[in-house]
């Protein structure tokens, strides 16, 4: 490694604490400030079920009494036809999918974040019936991962919490 490879990586640590950046997981990092903190309004459908359990594994699941922040989550799923047979039948539908956030403090009532994420996920059609069901439930299920992992970033990213 030349020397000024080695003097460009010393500099590196020093022009991200200029920045301001700062570790979500280190010591009053918001990753750590959320963790096991967090109470997620409860699911009202298998789609909101599985946003759910992907929020709380990457947040941690708390007890609703001894949690700090509250989140209210909202999702709204739609599915398209994306692949059509000259014959007028569908071989790959889309799912499309959206998540409204709001994470609050419960002591204080304030938000401290909130915002909407989408994204899709798609399946194939052309097997048996049960081989489409089982894709379909995948589809949803992996679009649910993909929408927490994106609430989880924003949230880590944009939360304003209290010093």
């Amino acid at each position: 490694m030349s020397w000024f490879n080695r003097k460009f990586l010393l500099m590196i640590p020093l022009a991200l604490s200029a920045c301001g950046f700062q570790p979500v997981y280190g010591t009053g990092g918001t990753g750590s400030a959320l963790r096991g903190n967090v109470e997620v309004s409860a699911p009202d459908d298998v789609e909101s079920y599985w946003l759910v359990e992907n929020l709380e594994e990457r947040l941690g699941r708390s007890a609703s009494s001894a949690s700090d922040y509250e989140l209210v989550v909202s999702v709204s799923t739609a599915e398209q036809g994306q692949a059509i047979t000259a014959s007028n039948e569908i071989t790959r539908y889309s799912i499309i999918g959206s998540a409204d956030y709001t994470l609050t403090n419960k002591a204080t009532g304030q938000i401290v974040a909130s915002g909407e994420v989408d994204n899709f996920t798609g399946y194939s059609a052309t097997g048996s019936t049960v081989e489409t069901l089982a894709s379909e439930r995948d589809a949803r299920h992996r679009l649910m991962t993909i929408l927490a992992d994106q609430i989880t970033t924003q949230l880590y990213s944009t939360a304003d919490l209290p010093t």
